[in-house]
């Protein structure tokens, strides 16, 4: 009896929050319409900023997987000075103001000695591609490299050992055991990382108010018409997004459940 009393109580507090969390979403599709969101994607403006806030994210998570994914497994693996600082300062753009993230941005590649190198090799960050995908990975970049460090962290380091004691190179043997023992914690990551970038406003519109992503498509849209005209954007964007987020979650569920129903069977 108690432990039913518990299970109520549980399932109360959780249905809040998961209202409060679906409720505003369901009442946006509902107020557009399926008919409104299929018009409202096929007006040009929307259709290329949504396709630019797609793209630019993509980008910006194959730059930190090339990146930040070495780094992940450093911290994971090692011990070094400055680790535990390391792992804190990693952590600080999830909490800074997005629009300070964008000034800081701002002063560092337009301005002093590395604003010139960038201008250098004609990399500018007003108003491009380029400066909306910088703010877009400054801010969410940490999902990424901390759901790769986990990943790493559940690879049992005698594996790595064996792998070089049959010969193998610390490279193959990270492309070959490592990487493919993490891939699930990659990805959920990587699709965090993603996701965080789409809704990425604060720090674009500092950096680059046009060309317009989707999130400043929606706030141009808000100041100058209205809610009437941008709700259908809104819910455009976040149809698409999670049509996309929701598919690549799937696929990577479902393999990673075939690849654990196999060890169970192999172990068994």
């Amino acid at each position: 009896m108690r432990d039913r009393g518990f299970i109520l109580i549980f399932v109360f507090l959780s249905s809040i929050i998961v209202l409060f969390l679906m409720v505003p979403l369901l009442k946006l599709f509902a107020s557009v319409g399926l008919f409104d969101i299929v018009k409202t994607l096929q007006e040009r403006d929307v259709y290329e900023s949504i396709f630019l806030t797609l793209k630019v994210a993509l980008y910006g998570v194959i730059f930190v997987c090339i990146t930040g994914i070495p780094l992940a497994y450093l911290i994971a693996r090692y011990e070094f000075w400055g680790k535990s600082l390391l792992e804190s300062m990693l952590d600080i753009p999830v909490m800074v103001p997005h629009t300070a993230a964008g000034i800081a941005l701002l002063v560092a590649f337009e301005n002093g000695y590395m604003g010139q190198i960038f201008k250098y090799f004609h990399i500018d960050f007003i108003d491009t591609a380029t400066g909306i995908m910088s703010a877009m990975v400054f801010l969410s970049a940490p999902f990424l490299i901390n759901g790769a460090k986990e990943g790493f962290k559940k690879v049992d380091v005698k594996y790595e050992r064996v792998a070089r004691t049959l010969g193998a190179s610390r490279m193959s043997t990270f492309f070959s055991i490592v990487l493919p023992n993490s891939k699930n914690d990659i990805i959920n990551g990587a699709l965090m990382m993603w996701s965080r970038a789409l809704g990425e406003f604060g720090a674009v519109v500092i950096i680059a108010y046009h060309p317009m992503v989707a999130p400043v498509l929606i706030y141009d849209r808000f100041n100058n018409f209205g809610l009437k005209y941008s709700a259908p954007v809104a819910a455009s964007m976040i149809f698409v997004s999670m049509i996309i987020f929701l598919t690549v979650r799937y696929i990577n569920n479902k393999k990673g459940s075939h690849i654990r129903t196999g060890e169970l069977a192999t172990f068994e």
